[in-house]
């Protein structure tokens, strides 16, 4: 195991020199390949997914019409009604899919492209594969726990010697850096304690640029020469050995994928959030993932990480550039991941989604805050995207799924405007049309419609678990339909939560307001009722105002607000409560909400839930200036290699500074401290002047 690999730094990917006017180049040469076989099913698929959305959205859209008091002539009925026309066709659309998901999940479907398909496929020795996980200030025992873990799995495997493994650090704390030095050097040794020669690579970027899609450009000018494959992490990523020698042979098999991606299972939190979010996960999300692999086939989604990728065309052609303008939407590329598979994708080459694979696993956000801290960064990032839409080449189901991603965020303010709009026509009622409207047929029909079109992706989710017969794995048929209702109960309750967040959110996006870019904590941790009232407080306090307000004027439109309005009174205890991990805890314990990981854990996740506890039982790690000196030059000289900076007048230079620091550590900014766990020598010589020693040369 090595520190750093061979380095390449001539082969750059083409979004670092493109032109800032342009946020890529037009690929030279474009696949000529004759359509392959599943092309033909797919555009019929996707007409019958046109066709049943348009069916329902406007059937529903007839019946809104029909009951609106003023006979649909009122601008703001008018308004009312074209919302509720886009929004249904959003949920539809959601509902069908997962009725496809349904239908797959009992039937199978021919051709889509399954783990079995890698069956007899041998590796050859030149198909090798790089597993990199990009970190940046990440919780250090859950980033090595998991990789830990994964790379035992993978030397259990038989195939270690043809995957190589990187972390790529963009770390800017100092103390969290030298955590990750450190961590980084004791998971090598206990590898190699346990008879694993894996090579495991650490790199640190000392220019942080482009965040995560810089990271992995900056990996692949590097060393990308060297691998036919890499396969992407996240920090919280765990995945077993035989699913990373699977996806390496699928690979192998289809010449013309670009990239697979594997549907990884959440699972790791205990905190009553993420159980609901893990169990609404496995029963229901499993149906959207299948149902989204039916239409898509060969130009599935790219989630950024759990994938493998054919290293050589992702550099020549997914280089990512800047989106021309001013403004929140224009600049660098944020979320990434949509639009290097669509770039893929238009280079003639295929992504998959592989629905089936075992073993590729995450971590949900531990809590309410977390998530919505999450959906902050990604909202910014798929608006816009939206400006990418009409992109010449793009296949049209990408320009698709670029529309579906904005989409998922402005939805909320539309169905904000939507009860608005309600709340306004109630208002303008007379006493004696609310009642009428209320016991209308149309209303009941309407309303039925719009539960079913929610309610029925969770009630198939069920339905498949029990036809499957695999209810034991979520603690039994009474523990599947209890928890299936407690999630959907506390997913009504976030939904207008989530709705009043989001909304800000887009509105920041196209306003320009300060967008954090961090990541959500992977750690969990209950959240204080402080901190709940900072972040909920004053929005609750306009909804009581608004709720007031109305019901001075108009009783009855009340009844309009309240199915959002509680919800939103409500927020600071419900996410207090949803947070707890020991509430969780005792959910588990009774077998509410468990998950298949829970009720039989794979050997991967055993060793990383092991591991994650036996080092969060450790002494927490002083800084990184004070701690331990000569471990840290030892560990920076493998990180990085020996760097000769004593000499000349810089070295002088440095000699000086060290015995200023000797004096006073704490004097070194952050930024002057990870300039020195880049340089051995630097760390040499502050120790040997605290100490009073001699200062080498």
């Amino acid at each position: 195991m090595k520190a750093v690999g061979p380095r390449h730094t001539g082969q750059g990917l083409r979004g670092d020199t493109a032109p800032a006017d342009a946020p890529w180049r037009e690929s030279a040469a474009r696949s000529a390949a004759a359509p392959a076989a599943w092309e033909a099913a797919a555009k019929t698929r996707r007409r019958w997914l046109l066709f049943w959305v348009l069916s329902a959205t406007l059937l529903s859209a007839g019946l809104l019409w029909s009951i609106q008091p003023s006979a649909g002539t009122n601008v703001v009925e008018l308004a009312q009604v074209a919302l509720f026309t886009l929004l249904f066709a959003w949920v539809a659309a959601g509902a069908i899919t997962a009725v496809m998901g349904f239908w797959v999940t009992l039937k199978g479907d021919r051709h889509t492209l399954s783990a079995q398909d890698a069956e007899g496929v041998t590796l050859p020795a030149d198909a090798r594969t790089a597993v990199i996980m990009p970190i940046c200030n990440e919780d250090v025992t859950t980033v090595f726990a998991g990789l830990r873990a994964t790379c035992e799995s993978l030397t259990a495997s038989g195939a270690q010697r043809l995957f190589d493994v990187f972390v790529l650090s963009d770390t800017n704390r100092p103390e969290v850096r030298a955590a990750e030095l450190r961590a980084w050097q004791t998971m090598r040794e206990q590898l190699a304690a346990g008879g694993s020669d894996i090579r495991v690579y650490y790199r640190w970027r000392q220019l942080r640029t482009r965040r995560k899609a810089g990271n992995v450009a900056d990996f692949c000018r590097r060393w990308g020469r060297d691998y036919r494959y890499m396969v992407v992490m996240d920090a919280d990523s765990v995945m077993s050995g035989d699913t990373l020698v699977t996806l390496a042979r699928l690979m192998e098999k289809n010449p013309r994928a670009g990239i697979l991606q594997t549907a990884p299972r959440a699972c790791g939190h205990a905190t009553l959030h993420a159980r609901a979010q893990q169990f609404a996960s496995r029963v229901t999300g499993r149906l959207f993932t299948l149902g989204m692999q039916f239409w898509q086939l060969g130009e599935a989604h790219y989630w950024g990480h759990n994938a493998i990728i054919r290293v050589e065309p992702f550099m020549k052609h997914c280089g990512l550039g800047t989106l021309p303008g001013t403004g929140a939407l224009a600049g660098e590329i944020l979320s990434h991941d949509f639009v290097e598979a669509a770039l893929m994708r238009r280079a003639g080459y295929e992504v998959w989604l592989v629905g089936d694979l075992e073993g590729s696993y995450e971590q949900q956000p531990p809590h309410l805050l977390a998530e919505l801290q999450r959906d902050r960064r990604w909202c910014q990032g798929n608006l816009q995207n939206a400006r990418l839409i009409a992109e010449p080449g793009l296949k049209g189901v990408h320009r698709a799924m670029l529309a579906t991603g904005a989409m998922s965020y402005v939805s909320a303010p539309l169905w904000l405007a939507y009860v608005v709009l309600g709340a306004g026509i109630w208002m303008n009622s007379n006493d004696d049309t609310v009642p009428t409207l209320l016991t209308h047929r149309s209303v009941i029909t309407l309303w039925i419609t719009t539960g079913l079109m929610l309610a029925l992706p969770r009630v198939l989710g069920v339905w498949a678990v029990l036809r499957r017969g695999e209810q034991a794995a979520f603690g039994g048929t009474v523990q599947l339909i209890a928890s299936s209702v407690l999630e959907a109960l506390m997913s009504a309750i976030q939904a207008p939560i989530r709705m009043a967040a989001h909304s800000l959110f887009v509105i920041g996006g196209l306003t320009g307001w300060t967008l954090e870019w961090k990541s959500p904590p992977r750690e969990a941790s209950d959240v204080s009722w402080t901190e709940a009232l900072r972040r909920f407080g004053p929005l609750t306090a306009v909804v009581a105002v608004a709720l007031v307000a109305v019901s001075s004027v108009s009783p009855a439109t009340t009844l309009w607000l309240l199915p959002m309005g509680l919800p939103l009174l409500f927020s600071v205890p419900f996410t207090v409560l949803s947070s707890q991990g020991a509430l969780g805890q005792r959910l588990r314990d009774a077998g509410w909400l468990t998950i298949p990981e829970e009720a039989r854990s794979p050997a991967v996740l055993r060793q990383a839930w092991h591991y994650a506890q036996l080092y969060a039982n450790l002494p927490a790690l002083a800084t990184a200036l004070l701690s331990d000196l000569p471990r840290l030059a030892s560990l920076a000289m493998k990180a990085v290699g020996p760097r000769h900076t004593g000499q000349g007048l810089r070295g002088e230079a440095r000699r000086q500074r060290m015995l200023q620091l000797s004096r006073n550590a704490q004097d070194a900014a952050a930024a002057e401290q990870l300039h020195f766990l880049n340089e051995p020598h630097s760390l040499r010589l502050l120790h040997a002047a605290t100490a009073g020693q001699a200062m080498p040369r």
